[in-house]
């Protein structure tokens, strides 16, 4: 009889081999998923440092203090990227191949565009990101803030001139190039600001008692302000099992599709997860709703940040699992879904080789250049995803820069699933 849960022991093992396949077979190679790998958070500094929140927000309050004339700090060095409704404000090289990079501001750049415009500069309004040190060379750290400037409308006219512009963050993840590891940096840096930002807006007043919540902490944390309550809040995380369904005796996975999604898109099933339940539980609970499939043993596959979906939930993190369908007639829910069907590991395998991802970057990149231009131009990203005859592709799933490709491309590129089962026996049989 199949056992339905395994020793931690045995899990931390597959979750190894999971790990490692996940690595090796995923089409397009990445050192970490899109929006994880922040370049500025790697390490926390001692609160002693001159770039810790606690110092750097010290010195943040005497450059707001009312001083008529305020100087850039000579270290450590303040950088500020401004926010609006949710977009990271950037700009692109404009060269022949189009790269866009992140609208950093010196703090002295940034006072100048804010001299002037509708937003009231504080200390309270900028979020601390992380800092850029080196040992022993302090006078080249860098600390870096955010700043959402939603509420001043004659900044997009200041910072157009400068050829900057505010741009959604799903149009820079999608025009990024997943092979320039500084690209990569600077979307998981845009990733974490968006979701502080938007827990910042959405978290305006205490769930205890209802009084104002006030930034801490140089804006990693809020506060009460009620002296009764004093109710310390910290930045939300939504947890979501994202999981590709496998029917291992025929070879084949379940893939979806919602109303929502672009033309001939599928992709995994996925789920918030509720209190009091597990992730395990999520998973076989979210895939009977959805489609009326169980699930036995679940595998755990990898995880990434997830910050471009809805301002109310900012700080998704998509936890990914292989699932292993037990039943296997499907009643979707219509109401969750448009519909889903078991694909070959053939069909997969041409949906992964005919979507062309780095033709939909480069619509992207240059979608990009002509809005930082003042050009905006309407383009659906969707139509990109072509077969090299020009002809559509009969399915495509989601991109490199979505776990979900990368589940469905490393069960794609498997030998077998059954070799991977064999593989891990026998791994287990030599602890």
């Amino acid at each position: 009889m199949r056992m339905r849960y395994l020793s931690k022991s045995i899990v931390s093992v597959k979750s190894l081999i999971s790990r490692k396949t996940y690595f090796s077979t995923m089409s397009i190679n990445l050192k970490s998923p899109v929006f994880a790998g922040n370049p500025i958070r790697s390490k926390t500094p001692k609160p002693t440092d001159p770039f810790s929140p606690t110092s750097a927000f010290q010195t943040l309050k005497v450059l707001l203090s009312g001083q008529t004339h305020i100087q850039e700090p000579s270290s450590p060095k303040f950088k500020v990227l401004p926010f609006r409704k949710g977009r990271p404000l950037a700009g692109s090289t404009g060269d022949l191949v189009k790269k866009w990079h992140l609208g950093w501001l010196s703090f002295g750049d940034f006072k100048g565009v804010m001299e002037g415009s509708e937003l009231k500069l504080s200390d309270d309004l900028l979020v601390y990101l992380g800092c850029e040190s080196k040992e022993q060379k302090e006078d080249d750290s860098v600390v870096y803030w955010a700043i959402d400037v939603s509420e001043s409308i004659s900044l997009v006219e200041k910072l157009g001139n400068r050829q900057f512009c505010f741009v959604e963050l799903r149009t820079l993840m999608v025009a990024t190039d997943w092979a320039d590891d500084s690209a990569m940096g600077e979307l998981a840096i845009a990733g974490h600001a968006r979701s502080l930002l938007e827990w910042h807006n959405t978290s305006r007043f205490c769930g205890s008692c209802g009084q104002m919540l006030v930034p801490t902490e140089a804006g990693r944390r809020k506060q009460c302000i009620n002296d009764s309550c004093k109710k310390r809040i910290y930045p939300r995380v939504d947890p979501v099992v994202i999981m590709l369904v496998i029917d291992k005796e025929n070879d084949c996975v379940l893939l979806s599709k919602q109303a929502r999604f672009v033309p001939r898109m599928w992709s995994c099933l996925a789920g918030f997860l509720e209190p009091g339940e597990c992730l395990e539980e999520a998973v076989r609970r979210e895939t009977w709703e959805e489609t009326g499939i169980e699930v036995g043993e679940v595998v755990y596959h990898s995880s990434q940040p997830w910050p471009v979906g809805p301002s109310s939930m900012p700080c998704q993190l998509m936890i990914g699992f292989f699932a292993y369908a037990t039943s296997f007639e499907i009643n979707v829910d219509k109401s969750e879904l448009e519909d889903a069907k078991w694909h070959s590991r053939e069909e997969v395998k041409k949906a992964l080789t005919f979507a062309e991802y780095e033709k939909a970057q480069k619509t992207s990149s240059n979608k990009v250049d002509q809005m930082c231009k003042g050009v905006e131009k309407s383009q659906n990203l969707g139509s990109d995803f072509n077969v090299e005859s020009g002809e559509l592709a009969a399915m495509f799933v989601p991109g490199p820069f979505a776990i979900a490709h990368h589940l469905i491309s490393s069960w794609a590129h498997q030998v077998s699933t059954r070799g991977i089962e064999t593989q891990k026996k026998g791994v287990l049989s030599r602890l």
